[in-house]
């Protein structure tokens, strides 16, 4: 059963225009509940609601993810949206199972999504050529982590055929992974990620390396890849800094054809406000001058460059 949660949202007062007669009603698509996506999502409309006025009412909606979200955004049955940038590279291209180029713009990069494949320090597994022959969790059916996951394995001389793809929650993953169904499992989110501190937790976990010349042809090729380093200590039995990819970071997306001053105002809305999206999840932090405008490979909103370019952030 889908989730709904509606959120009064405004900002007339901080926006170029008075307020009209009438709020506009937008939908924002989130992700299914327990993840980051359903979190921030939440928070970006909590953050408009408190920001005052009442030129327009926003609809927080659970949904299956970035894929859905892409989909519906197009389709007009939602306004605004969370998505893995690694998804909308791919569906604003047309590429990579996508039936055409989906017209779909960002308005901000959010938090970023660092992910690896974790093992129990049991397994053996050592590199990322080790899964060969292996149960591997890759992430929830219809999530779309395969946009993320295969370019890696492919990159590592790997393909989905060389070993045995497992769909379920993260926290599913954590079982798989203490009971043996599962000999790796990729998971990732903000750092720290729940899942990783609860396999952590039970038993000695190894966090797999990428190859380094391999990971900087990944970062060379797609502009959704970047590196991550999660600090030692982050994770129980983590003695040395961990130098991975943040594989897609979050970002709030919207149609090519959204109003640009309302999109100008959602904008100013949320970067003017961040500091309340921090207190409600440490992802907030990633709202920032140098964050925000950050290029995965997605065409940005008009109405969000124009703000950005207002304030002085937006790269020349």
């Amino acid at each position: 059963m889908r989730r709904v949660f509606p959120v009064i949202v405004c900002a007339a007062a901080l926006a170029c225009g008075g307020p009209s007669s009438r709020p506009t009603f937008l939908s924002l698509g989130t992700a299914p509940p327990g993840g980051t996506f359903f979190v921030v999502g939440g928070a970006v409309g909590e953050v408009l609601n408190a920001a005052g006025g009442a030129e327009w009412t926003v609809t927080a909606e659970a949904t299956s993810g970035s894929q859905e979200n892409i989909r519906r955004l197009a389709a007009g049955e939602l306004d605004l949206a969370v998505s893995n940038s690694s998804i909308t590279y791919f569906a604003v291209r047309g590429t990579e199972g996508w039936d055409r180029a989906y017209p779909v713009r960002v308005i901000m990069t959010l938090a970023p999504n660092v992910a690896m494949f974790v093992t129990p320090a049991a397994s053996g597994i050592a590199r990322v050529q080790d899964l060969r022959g292996k149960r591997v969790y890759v992430g929830p059916a219809g999530a779309g982590f395969e946009y993320f996951v295969r370019p890696i394995v492919e990159a590592h001389g790997l393909t989905y055929d060389d070993f045995t793809p497992i769909n379920g929650t993260q926290a599913a993953a954590v079982d798989l992974l203490a009971d043996g169904s599962a000999a790796a499992a990729m998971l990732g989110g903000g750092v720290p990620t729940a899942s990783i501190t609860q396999a952590a937790a039970s038993r000695d976990i190894v966090l797999v390396p990428y190859d380094e010349d391999v990971k900087r042809k990944l970062i060379e090729e797609y502009l959704f890849f970047t590196a991550a380093t999660i600090p030692a200590g982050t994770y129980r039995g983590q003695t040395a800094d961990y130098q991975g990819l943040d594989v897609g970071s979050m970002h709030l997306i919207t149609n090519a054809s959204t109003d640009e001053a309302l999109i100008y105002r959602i904008t100013k809305a949320i970067y003017e406000h961040r500091e309340q999206i921090v207190a409600r999840h440490a992802a907030g932090r990633a709202i920032n001058a140098t964050n925000v405008v950050r290029n995965t490979g997605t065409e940005f909103h008009p109405g969000a460059i124009r703000y950005y370019k207002e304030i002085g952030i937006w790269p020349n």
